[in-house]
């Protein structure tokens, strides 16, 4: 047990160290849209984002937890019908999703997604993903992660 604390203890400290990293594949004209924050109004529920949406955040097995509902957050499976990712907040304008959510498993993650509706069959596609050091407390505080380049968008991160 001491030597798994250790070990996590030492990802944790080389995810942080790795973590702070230029935010590049995030369009410079979608970065301005999404600073409009008049714009934009809160999801509630995992079940009210577009399929579309819903999916590119699910697990493998297609669920995601609403937020404060119970999912698993560890790689113990205790409830294998509870999803294994749990949306935090989400945001839409209509057309940009904004979705951040948690990942469980060996090492819990944070994520954001962001997609886009396109073309005229206004179906949301996937627009940018990153990763955070933690939990980010509401859209401003993405902004703020977001200007100050504390997400890393590289593409080994998994959803």
């Amino acid at each position: 047990m001491l030597i798994r604390l250790i070990h996590s203890l030492l990802v944790i400290m080389a995810v942080q160290s790795i973590c702070i990293a230029d935010v590049t594949r995030l369009p410079a004209g979608d970065q301005k849209a999404l600073r409009d924050v008049s714009r934009f109004h809160e999801i509630h529920a995992a079940t009210n984002l577009p399929p579309t949406v819903f999916a590119f955040c699910a697990d493998h097995k297609g669920r995601l937890a609403g937020p404060g509902q119970k999912w698993e957050v560890s790689d113990v499976i205790r409830d294998a019908t509870l999803p294994q990712k749990r949306m935090i907040w989400a945001m839409t304008d209509g057309n940009y999703y904004i979705v951040h959510y948690e990942s469980g498993g060996y090492v819990h993650s944070f994520h954001v997604l962001v997609a886009k509706l396109e073309g005229e069959n206004g179906k949301p596609s996937f627009l940018w993903h990153g990763v955070s050091l933690g939990s980010l407390k509401d859209f401003r505080a993405f902004l703020d992660a977001l200007a100050n380049k504390k997400i890393d968008d590289r593409p080994d991160y998994a959803h």
